[in-house]
């Protein structure tokens, strides 16, 4: 593969990915009454936990996922785009959650985390993933047993088949379906990582 080529490939990726400047227009003071992070992922997750929030964006997962570990639990905000973890921090700091929120920059192709992780959270942002089958590999090795993954994409950018197909490809990748929680404007499941 020439220069070109290395160029042209990596423009096209970062197109999938949702830019920085769009964080307030799709991750503003709206978007917690909407996906509300407490209803989403309250039933999974517990004070104390370590869990992750790939993808993160502005951080409104992040800060609702903050306060549901507590003081004593960590959160880690990863995202491909520093400035999106400039937000995450700035917003992290006015709400009185920068102790509880660890900010991670992405690599190119892998998250590149290598705690342990007791929950962890890919919300609308699959989809944007150039290998999906190595993204979730990834993230079952850094799962303990009985660690769980939520996983919800768009309805307007992914087909039901297309969702399927990413849960088929988890549970190929040793995950078990745990729940099909309800989602607006989305699709979601929760896959476990099973106690072997």
């Amino acid at each position: 593969m020439n220069t070109e080529q290395i160029q042209n490939e990596q423009t096209i990726e970062r197109k999938l990915v949702c830019p920085w400047r769009m964080a307030p227009t799709i991750d503003n003071f709206l978007r917690p009454l909407i996906h509300n992070p407490r209803k989403l992922f309250g039933p999974y997750v517990k004070p104390g936990m370590t869990v992750m929030d790939v993808g993160c964006g502005g951080g409104f997962a992040s800060l609702g996922l903050a306060r549901l570990v507590g003081n004593e639990g960590l959160v880690i905000s990863a995202d491909l785009q520093g400035e999106m973890l400039e937000i995450v921090q700035e917003r992290a700091m006015k709400m009185g959650l920068a102790g509880r929120i660890r900010i991670h920059l992405c690599e190119a192709n892998r998250i590149g985390v290598r705690d342990n992780l007791d929950f962890a959270v890919a919300l609308f942002m699959v989809h944007e993933v150039p290998n999906s089958k190595a993204f979730l590999e990834e993230i079952f090795t850094l799962l303990v047993p009985g660690g769980k993954l939520f996983i919800a994409e768009p309805i307007i950018h992914v087909s039901r088949s297309d969702f399927e197909r990413t849960v088929q490809e988890a549970v190929l990748t040793g995950f078990e379906k745990y729940r099909r929680p309800a989602i607006r404007i989305g699709r979601a499941v929760v896959l476990e990582k099973p106690n072997k």
